[in-house]
């Protein structure tokens, strides 16, 4: 489950620091390997950014793609289905109470929720859409960024070229 979310959350990471000094690919790309605690360094220097300039190349085009959020959302689905149909609570709290993994790894899916706020409404300003219903389902634990993922318009490249015509303009 906190891969879906890492994904989720990636999928914004990505659009966010496009042009920052700060990479955000590689806070993320860390994220996999050591958690949601290496995003917080990323979050805490980020400024808003709630415009897209340049191209969308391959792999930002797939993270943009609807396809992925409903191949994620309904991974995500069956996976709590088979979760809920064949788990045993019991064993989960014997194992989270004495293993320092899986406790950990519940605090980490419980600390992507609660990031995820950070880079929606960026997310959201970028692509055009207004707040309300989408920003509050997205809230929901889980399900919420991967209903979000399957839903949102789609990210519309802004032409550099444009761009800096408009601005040559304007300062002649």
């Amino acid at each position: 489950m906190p891969l879906g979310r890492r994904v989720c959350q990636s999928c914004l990471m990505f659009f966010d620091g496009r042009g920052k000094k700060i990479p955000a690919w590689l806070f993320s790309t860390l994220s996999f390997g050591v958690g949601a605690f290496a995003i917080l360094p990323y979050l805490g220097w980020r400024q808003p950014n709630p415009k897209f300039s340049g191209k969308k190349n391959l792999f930002l085009n797939i993270l943009d793609s609807r396809i992925l959020g409903i191949a994620l959302t309904v991974g995500t689905i069956l996976l709590l289905i088979y979760g809920l149909k064949n788990g045993d609570w019991e064993d989960f709290i014997q194992q989270w109470q004495s293993s320092i993994f899986i406790h950990v790894m519940s605090l980490d899916f419980c600390l992507l929720c609660l990031l995820f706020p950070t880079l929606l409404g960026d997310d959201m300003s970028r692509r055009g859409m207004k707040k309300s219903p989408w920003y509050w389902i997205a809230l929901v634990p889980l399900l919420g960024p991967l209903i979000y993922l399957s839903v949102r318009s789609p990210l519309l490249a802004a032409d550099t070229s444009t761009i800096s015509n408009k601005q040559e303009a304007t300062a002649n």
